[in-house]
């Protein structure tokens, strides 16, 4: 999360996720992308749901949705496309969203000790607060399950 968005204010996209809201900096989102043809291929992980095509990039998606909700969501109407910062560079991953998204702006509170890390703070709106989400922190999360389940005897 850049040093703007921790000093009290920044733009966010909301997104939906199953039925909750959580925020990303608006400075990591690419696009909102429709409903294409999400390309599965046979693998052990049930975090990478596939890879969607998006301006002639191959764009892997990751379901968050068990990690940010606690159960699986079947549902999507969209995919947002978001920077993932990885050691080789910037690479455009996606995420399943039930619902369309929106910008928004408010205050920016810290994270609590016992949210877990893919959480950077929270976004104070009018209707809430609404857990700001650490893209990063969060496909390291999901790839770290994923790959326990995946070793477990």
């Amino acid at each position: 999360m850049s040093a703007a968005a921790m000093s009290g204010r920044g733009a966010f996209v909301l997104l939906r996720v199953g039925d909750s809201r959580f925020a990303l900096p608006s400075e990591n989102v690419v696009e909102l992308a429709p409903p294409v043809r999400l390309h599965e291929f046979p693998h052990e992980s049930k975090f990478v749901a596939g890879v969607i095509v998006r301006r002639g990039r191959i764009v892997p998606v990751y379901d968050v949705a068990p990690l940010l909700t606690g159960r699986s969501s079947t549902v999507h109407r969209f995919y947002l496309v978001a920077w993932l910062a990885l050691a080789t560079g910037p690479e455009a991953s996606a995420i399943p969203v039930t619902g369309e998204c929106e910008l928004a702006s408010g205050e920016v509170l810290p994270r609590h000790a016992d949210d877990p890390n893919y959480f950077a703070g929270k976004l104070l709106l009018e209707d809430g607060p609404v857990d700001i989400v650490n893209f990063e922190s969060l496909v390291a999360a999901g790839s770290a399950k994923a790959f326990a389940q995946e070793v477990r005897p």
